[in-house]
């Protein structure tokens, strides 16, 4: 019964946990309209997860998320002295093909997710039969360290939290 009531119990904490966010302040109302949110909408939604992703490693799942955290200011600050301070000459823009040993389109996902989230980096594409990105970065002086680091970074994480 609980099963069929909660389809997704993750997705259902993390619609309340945001919809707390949103309101900016604890109310009782607010809690109870999360709870709603959180229970009705995985509810419409579970026909269209039949085969959901199941993650087999959560501590590599926090550590994956706590180092996207951290390289999303990084760039950020990247980014922002690119900006304010080298000429546009100075830049070295590169398109990388990263090959991807993910296989499970969730991880991939994710991974592109990543990439793009991470400012002066975007995912452009992902290859017909799914085994590479064309990625997309601001200033690449060594395109193969971007592509060695992603791999090491991210898809290597990935593989342990979702393969």
């Amino acid at each position: 019964m609980l099963k069929k009531l909660l389809p997704h119990p993750g997705l259902t904490l993390l619609l309340i946990l945001t919809w707390l966010m949103l309101v900016n302040e604890f109310k009782w109302g607010s809690l109870v309209f999360g709870t709603i949110l959180g229970v009705i909408l995985p509810l419409f939604t579970a026909a269209y997860w039949p085969d959901r992703p199941v993650i087999r490693n959560w501590f590599a799942a926090a550590e994956f998320v706590l180092i996207v955290l951290y390289d999303i200011v990084r760039s950020n600050i990247t980014v922002a002295l690119i900006v304010l301070f080298r000429p546009r000459a100075g830049l070295q823009p590169a398109w990388v093909t990263v090959p991807l040993d993910l296989r499970s389109p969730e991880a991939i996902t994710v991974l592109a997710g990543t990439i793009t989230m991470t400012p002066g980096t975007v995912t452009a594409d992902l290859s017909a039969d799914g085994r590479a990105l064309l990625i997309h970065c601001l200033d690449a002086p060594d395109p193969d360290a971007v592509r060695d680091d992603i791999k090491t970074r991210y898809e290597a994480r990935l593989k342990r939290i979702f393969e």
